[in-house]
């Protein structure tokens, strides 16, 4: 059947009116935020503190899927291939979107394939052992090592993640040689720390100090440019003589690139709120997480300088593994 002009213009008219039509009705079904990092501890916490905030701000419901592995690529790589409707979020963490990139192959273009919609929180490192272990300060820690190398084993929360970025930097910066031991995220770490498995590792501050405070571990640096505040009497890497070893985990929001444009706008608006919401600031808080909110293209500037920062670091230590 052969079609007039005037038809095919109706629908070309019909299909084009679809998507405003579509963007105002969005959400009318649940959000999924992908989650790749560990169920359980502050951060997870944190993640689903959003989810009900952004919820709140939406006027729809929002779960949170922990999707882990490989130091939080297969669930960025997830949330990337997914439908670009608006219903798929990434909880984007800081070594998905510059370490991880920058020195191997991923599926997912950082800088593409993602839109950022703000930042939601950040944390610095801390370097912990157990609370009977004989190192009492970095410098104590760094002496044993180099007169043992490749005895002091340590921990991260993956191959590839800022918290191996940091043990990286530690032995570059202090010369030393340590055995790197990965795990799937930071409480499994922080666990076989306290079960005597390994000897020490960095981990947020948030994800750890709950621990330090219940004298199950000690902190001996923070690798902040200044003291924590859930951990004042900790120095910095810097005043603990370890300046090189500066890392600091971001958690932020992202949405697929190819999202229309009126959900995206939504989005960034909901997320604004979320950030400025003084119930959710008042619950990072109590959770012992670090807050630090950024807008959405301020965000996505960071990111970017960040990776700039980053490339040759990660170019003169050779790909991580």
């Amino acid at each position: 059947m052969k079609l007039s002009r005037s038809a095919i213009g109706l629908a070309v008219v019909a299909m084009l009116g679809q998507t405003p039509a579509f963007a105002d009705d969005y959400p009318s079904r649940p959000i999924k935020i992908i989650a790749p990092i560990a169920a359980g501890g502050p951060s997870d916490t944190a993640a689903r503190l959003v989810a009900q905030t952004l919820s709140r701000h939406l006027g729809q419901s929002i779960v949170v899927e922990n999707r882990t592995g490989a130091g939080g690529v297969v669930g960025t790589e997830i949330a990337a291939s997914a439908p670009p409707d608006g219903y798929t979020l990434l909880l984007s963490i800081a070594a998905t979107f510059t370490v991880i990139p920058l020195s191997k192959k991923v599926g997912y273009d950082p800088e593409n394939d993602f839109i950022a919609l703000g930042q939601i929180w950040q944390a610095p490192q801390a370097l912990v052992v157990r609370a009977n272990s004989p190192f009492n300060s970095a410098a104590d820690l760094v002496s044993y090592a180099k007169a043992n190398p490749g005895k002091l084993t340590f921990g991260s929360a993956g191959i590839g993640t800022t918290t191996h970025l940091s043990i990286e930097l530690l032995k570059r910066d202090a010369d030393i040689d340590v055995t790197h031991v990965p795990y799937r995220g930071t409480s499994q770490s922080v666990a076989d720390i306290m079960g005597g498995t390994i000897d020490a590792a960095f981990g947020d501050v948030s994800n750890v100090s709950p621990f330090v405070e219940g004298g199950k571990l000690k902190a001996l640096a923070t690798t902040g440019t200044e003291r924590s505040a859930l951990m004042p009497d900790v120095p910095t890497t810097t005043e603990a003589g370890i300046p090189g070893v500066r890392t600091v985990n971001w958690y932020g929001l992202h949405v697929q690139a190819k999202a229309p444009r009126e959900i995206q706008d939504k989005l960034k608006a909901a997320v604004l709120a979320t950030q400025n919401d003084p119930g959710f600031k008042a619950a990072l808080t109590k959770n012992a997480t670090s807050t630090g909110t950024v807008g959405a293209e301020a965000f996505d500037r960071m990111i970017r300088e960040e990776r700039q920062r980053l490339a040759p670091v990660i170019r003169s230590l050779g790909q991580i593994q």
